[in-house]
């Protein structure tokens, strides 16, 4: 099961109703087959924008955040679970990345100035190839007119 997280914006409330909230979007997690990692809380902050929603407009929110394993077929409902809760203001779910662990860095390749770093030498021997130098005429002259 791919690992997601949820970021979520809570109506202002007090920490009960913060409980029962963050209860029902658990037990839709755990009703879809899957299980929880993390559970951040993220303090009550001014939001950039007002937040729209069917039940109001908002200027601050609680923010928390969720990380869980579920089956990719599952998320959806999630996402409608939330979307009917009325003490969330908004919910995104996210896939979480996964860092590759074969790849090997050096500080010392990271210090090097661009061009000899090994990645963007790579590149240049890719654009070698190509020769944007050569002139190909239709109009049947021998020069380029437009050459200063």
């Amino acid at each position: 099961m791919p690992t997601y997280e949820m970021p979520l914006l809570l109506r202002v409330a007090n920490k009960a109703e913060y409980m029962t909230v963050l209860k029902n979007v658990a037990n839709s997690i755990f009703s879809t087959g899957g299980f929880i990692r993390k559970i951040e809380n993220w303090g009550e902050k001014d939001l950039p924008c007002k937040a729209h929603t069917d039940h109001g407009n908002y200027t601050r929110a609680g923010h928390f955040m969720f990380s869980f394993d579920v089956p990719p077929a599952s998320v959806k409902l999630i996402k409608d679970d939330c979307k009917r809760n009325l003490g969330i203001i908004k919910a995104y779910v996210y896939k979480q990345n996964e860092l590759n662990k074969n790849m090997e860095c050096t500080l010392h390749d990271e210090l090097l100035p661009p061009p000899y770093r090994p990645s963007v030498q790579k590149l240049l021997e890719t654009g070698r190839k190509f020769n944007r130098n050569k002139f190909e005429s239709n109009s049947g002259l021998d020069y380029y007119p437009f050459k200063r």
